[in-house]
């Protein structure tokens, strides 16, 4: 067994529930243009697969210019609305993320936030979740060359928190982020309450722990006595309720 020192986190679905900042912006986006609302539990399951996707579904549209057209458009409106102070959502840590990070902090383990989301949009929910002077590390796609599911962005997330990637556990929603984690050497946890796809099966990812709820994680990194588990006991599929 070996003492956890790091632990990072997707940001979209995993530390902060963003969904609702989409559903806005997609929705506002559509009835601009005169077209009806998509629905947001299609939003939610595709908001991981970004804003390519999500411009696909709500206009119907093949790849091509028209679709990046789209999409530059709706990303001006994502960041009108997540810069406007008066807006009707806001972004918040996922029940059960703020007592982690007061434990991990109490317990002197470093966290971060690895993200493919832009760094401007990263930068200022992290900001208006007053996480920012906490976090260790935050590293998004402008940072690296080559984003996840390649490892670089998660080794440079423990280079920046001073800690080691073998000591360290990443959680994440999709499967680039498991399998960023285990290609960078990390102990990998799927994040089943994030945005997962209709069509996805996080269990196929093969994480080394199963999640259902973000305070899960509390709860098995407690189990564990806060150390990383063997190849042998590392398993854990759970629902806590």
């Amino acid at each position: 067994m070996r003492a956890i020192k790091g632990v990072f986190f997707d940001l979209d679905g995993t530390l902060l529930d963003t969904a609702a900042d989409f559903v806005v912006t997609v929705n506002q986006m559509l009835n601009d243009y005169q077209h009806p609302p998509l629905d947001a539990r299609i939003i939610r399951q595709n908001i991981s697969n970004g804003s390519r996707r999500l411009m696909q579904l709500a206009f119907n549209l093949p790849a091509g210019p028209e679709l990046e057209r789209k999409r530059a458009l709706f990303l001006d409106y994502y960041e009108r609305y997540i810069n406007d102070s008066d807006r009707i959502t806001l972004a918040q840590p996922f029940p059960g993320i703020l007592p982690l990070l007061v434990e991990l902090e109490r317990r002197d383990i470093v966290w971060g936030i690895v993200t493919n989301k832009p760094k401007p949009y990263t930068l200022l929910l992290i900001k208006q979740a007053g996480l920012m002077e906490r976090s260790h590390a935050i590293v998004c796609p402008e940072d690296v060359q080559q984003p996840k599911p390649h490892p670089q962005a998660l080794c440079l997330a423990c280079q920046q928190a001073g800690c080691d990637p073998g000591h360290s556990v990443y959680v994440g929603d999709h499967a680039r982020d498991v399998e960023a984690g285990k290609r960078a050497g990390m102990i990998t946890v799927a994040a089943h309450y994030g945005y997962i796809g209709e069509n996805d099966d996080p269990l196929s990812w093969q994480a080394d722990a199963n999640i259902y709820q973000a305070r899960d994680l509390h709860h098995w990194l407690e189990k564990l006595n806060w150390q990383l588990p063997t190849i042998d006991d590392h398993r854990y599929t759970e629902t806590i309720t």
